[in-house]
C-alpha cells in the first residue's frame, strides 16, 4: 500500500464564471478559493475515493464529477441553503452510515451533502 498521498490537497473544476461560483461556494458553504488569504481547512474524517461506471446516473452525465461534502446537521444546513435561495433536491436518503442530500450550485452542478451516521 502506497503512503506517500495524505489527503485531497485541492478540488479544481470548470466555470463559466470562477469569481461569481467561488463567492457562492464562500456565501453557502463556508469555502474560501484559492484566491484568498486563508485558506479552507477542513476537519479530520474519511474520505471517499470511487470511480463510477461511465454511464452511471448517481450524478448528471455532463458533470465529470461530483464533490461530497461531510456536513453537520444536515437538516438545518438544508433548511438554510433552501431560505437563501440555494437549489434543494427533494431526494433524500438515509443509510446505515449517514444521511444524504443534494443540492445544486449556481452553474447546475450536483453537490452530495453527507450527515455520517
Amino acid at each position: 500500500m502506497n503512503h506517500h498521498v495524505k489527503g485531497i490537497g485541492g478540488i479544481f473544476f470548470r466555470s463559466k464564471e470562477p469569481k461569481l461560483l467561488a463567492a457562492w461556494y464562500t456565501e453557502h458553504f463556508g469555502i474560501n478559493d484559492a484566491q484568498s488569504e486563508t485558506m479552507w481547512q477542513t476537519e479530520g474524517g474519511i474520505t471517499v475515493f470511487s470511480p463510477f461506471k461511465h454511464d452511471s446516473d448517481y450524478f448528471p452525465a455532463q458533470q465529470p464529477c461530483m464533490v461530497n461534502f461531510r456536513v453537520h446537521d444536515l437538516d438545518g444546513f438544508l433548511s438554510k441553503l433552501s431560505a437563501a435561495g440555494v437549489s434543494v433536491d427533494a431526494q433524500r436518503m438515509d443509510e446505515p452510515y449517514g444521511k444524504f442530500a443534494w443540492v445544486y450550485d449556481p452553474e447546475g452542478n450536483k453537490i452530495e451533502l453527507w450527515e455520517p451516521a
